[in-house]
């Protein structure tokens, strides 16, 4: 496995968060849950203002081997979603921590993020698994 990148948290369910400079959160899959899956055929995300809570269902992403849920890391409203991924659900197979971002939120609360596992913890989680 590939270093994570350091400004990501993640959910032992392979889903990552990365804070963005305007107080929202970018959200999308580990390069791992993306490899588990295999090439991505559709992507079924939130609508803008969506509301969604810490741990719930938000996106689902389609490979040619299954359907996953995507769980939405912290508490917000969805302020933006990865529009390229219509046409090019692939890019999260190619980039899973830039251009394969799934959607953003605005946070209800600061701590959410803080409460995320970091690359090690995720990591550990890896190991415990395999």
């Amino acid at each position: 496995m590939t270093d994570l990148p350091k400004d990501l948290k993640f959910l032992p369910s392979h889903e990552w968060a990365r804070q963005c400079g305007n107080g929202e959160l970018e959200i999308g899959i580990s390069d791992h849950a993306q490899e588990a899956l295999g090439e991505l055929v559709f992507v079924e995300l939130p609508e803008i203002g969506d509301r969604l809570d810490a741990g719930e269902e938000s996106a689902v992403v389609e490979s040619v081997k299954a359907a996953s849920d995507i769980y939405c890391p912290a508490s917000g409203t969805v302020t933006a979603i990865n529009e390229e991924l219509e046409e090019r659900p692939d890019l999260v197979n190619e980039s899973p921590y830039s251009a394969g971002w799934l959607f953003k939120i605005k946070p209800d609360h600061d701590n959410d993020f803080a409460d995320l596992l970091d690359a090690e913890e995720y990591l550990a989680t890896l190991e415990e698994t395999d």
